[in-house]
């Protein structure tokens, strides 16, 4: 969806309209704390599971999102559109090597 619609933004009204999106990778959040970690803050299973799977070995922190933002609005991506950018400590890139 972010490609299709950076390129029909661009085309149909302006060239300069950007659309890029950030893939969070796995952060500990009130939705999701008692599913990833327990009371002592030790991780679950399947927080385990998580951190095992990611090479950066943790989980994210909600304001490492902001560099990533600050790069897509700012004139050193004023040539970026339709991409996807993860934040995810390497997750997405690990196939289990």
């Amino acid at each position: 969806f972010t490609r299709w619609l950076a390129i029909y933004l661009a085309k149909e009204y302006n060239p300069n309209i950007r659309v890029n999106a950030i893939a969070p990778g796995f952060f500990i959040t009130t939705q999701n704390r008692a599913i990833v970690s327990n009371e002592d803050g030790s991780y679950t299973a399947r927080g385990q599971l998580i951190v095992d799977n990611t090479p950066m070995g943790r989980f994210g922190n909600p304001d490492e999102l902001i560099g990533a933002l600050m790069w897509l609005v700012s004139d050193g991506a004023k040539f970026v559109t339709g991409t996807v950018i993860p934040v995810d400590g390497g997750f997405s890139a690990f196939g289990g090597v």
